[in-house]
């Protein structure tokens, strides 16, 4: 499709002088949005887990024509749900060639492109913007300036053009007038400090901004949307009220409520396709314990509830967990990665780095947290899997004397040799509907989380070293527990 390149173009063309004069961006994204809707087109693509919840909750601020904040913890996705609002934008949108505030032809703002139409006419050149880079982000931090924000004046482009410092034409325009005609998004909002806080508000109430005490009407057409997280109201700073009380909406958005839609976000995030077709095998019960992790973690006691667990947790542990098997296919030359057990307590470094730990967390370690997590949400896993009756004979074996030593570097020929020696486990795990054993690693690794799950049911037990023994009866109260196995959360 050529575009047209001069304003006398641009009026014979389907980007009419009727439609674009007055249509305001908040209007032009609640009539493709009310569009999409007749159509059964998808909303906010890549946004999971949202649609009972959230999603219609913005949809309702913007068929209101409102700017609305997202108020929640980290890793729900703020970022991502505001960015996917440029989905709601036109294609194409025509704008006065080389002005720094996407003016409208129709309707210009700036003097500059008053000053270009008058002179030209409908020879006017016109340039037009895709949806993408009408969205302007800003994170807020405490040294964000009115400069950054508004704009200032420009004494070099004043001096060259021969203009007065308090002329309009001097502007070196800030971020929110280059969103003008498009969104501008603001991240953190409580701590962009008041003063920056109160040159928003006029915008919003009065289409006026102040640079350098000379005021300068300049009503923006710009939908503006915020993110906070709602420990900032108390730890870090707080919106004003004048601000507050012109966002239309305020929309709590929230982690996963469920396992499967945890695995769903996990699986389309995280790294997962780099390897060759047919290279990798996840089996599901990983996926169910690495989100069970998260899960088990928003809900112990040891862990700061304020500050939440990201959702970043679960993707990076997985990535991590890949990493591992993917190690051990390297040095054993294997020609399948099937990620283990194992290779989840592997990825401890991965765990602890998205935890921010309460005292009592703090005097056990993050370590030992985090060993306690996998332990608990392999034994949560273990249930939907396995039942008691199932499971008695391999205890038995245990508690005849047998042992076994595991290990996440082990090759597969060998680990089969050592787990071969458990009577009865193979066909244990093989008559499982529920598990794939279709190839060796897939074996190993549904006989490793079935060991595993009898360790956190304290079936049998398992030592520092990696070696599974009968369940220990008694304990000492007064030396250190090798295995952590009495460490499962006070909740």
């Amino acid at each position: 499709m050529l575009l047209p390149s001069t304003l006398k173009e641009l009026k014979s063309s389907e980007y009419s002088e009727a439609k674009y004069r007055n249509r305001t961006v908040k209007t032009e994204m609640r009539e493709t949005l009310i569009r999409k809707i007749k159509n059964g087109e998808t909303l906010f693509p890549g946004v999971m887990g949202y649609e009972d919840s959230v999603i219609p909750q913005v949809i309702n601020a913007i068929l209101s024509r409102h700017n609305f904040i997202l108020l929640g913890l980290r890793g729900q996705a703020k970022s991502r749900l505001l960015r996917s609002l440029t989905s709601l934008l036109d294609e194409h949108l025509p704008i006065v060639a080389g002005c720094e505030i996407n003016d409208n032809p129709y309707a210009p703002l700036c003097r500059a492109c008053h000053n270009q139409i008058n002179e030209l006419g409908d020879n006017t050149p016109i340039n037009f913007i895709p949806s993408d880079r009408r969205y302007v982000e800003k994170l807020a931090t405490p040294d964000v300036t009115i400069a950054d924000i508004i704009g200032d004046v420009d004494p070099i482009k004043a001096a060259r053009s021969g203009y007065l410092l308090s002329d309009e034409l001097t502007i070196h325009y800030g971020l929110l007038p280059r969103a003008n005609r498009g969104i501008f998004a603001i991240n953190e909002l409580p701590d962009l400090a008041g003063k920056i806080q109160v040159g928003l508000f006029n915008i919003m109430q009065e289409g006026d901004i102040q640079i350098k005490g000379y005021p300068i009407r300049l009503p923006l057409d710009v939908a503006m949307v915020f993110s906070a997280n709602p420990e900032d109201y108390t730890a870090r700073g707080k919106i004003i009220t004048p601000l507050k009380d012109r966002i239309g909406a305020e929309i709590h958005t929230h982690y996963p409520k469920t396992v499967e839609d945890g695995i769903s976000i996990t699986r389309q995030e995280a790294w997962i396709n780099r390897f060759p077709k047919n290279t990798l095998e996840i089996p599901p019960y990983i996926l169910e314990i690495i989100e069970h992790i998260a899960f088990v973690a928003r809900q112990d006691s040891r862990i700061d509830k304020r500050s939440g667990v990201s959702q970043r947790l679960p993707i990076s542990t997985l990535e991590s967990v890949i990493s591992n098997a993917e190690r051990r296919m390297l040095f054993n030359s294997s020609s399948l990665i099937v990620p283990r057990i194992s290779d989840i307590y592997a990825s401890l470094p991965t765990i602890t780095g998205k935890l921010e730990l309460e005292y009592e967390g703090e005097q056990l370690g993050a370590d030992r947290i985090a060993y306690d997590l996998i332990k608990r949400a392999v034994g949560q896993t273990f249930m939907r899997y396995f039942n008691n009756s199932a499971i008695a004979p391999i205890v038995d074996w245990f508690n005849l004397g047998g042992t076994l030593q595991s290990s996440d570097t082990i090759k597969d020929d060998d680990y089969l040799v050592t787990l071969k020696a458990i009577n009865g486990l193979f066909h244990l795990i093989k008559n499982n509907r529920a598990l794939n054993t279709s190839q060796s690693g897939l074996l190993i690794s549904a006989c490793e989380f079935f060991l595993e799950g009898l360790y956190a049911q304290k079936k049998i037990s398992r030592s520092e070293h990696n070696i599974y023994s009968a369940a220990k009866v008694e304990r000492s109260q007064s030396r250190f527990v090798a295995d952590w196995s009495d460490l499962d959360g006070v909740n």
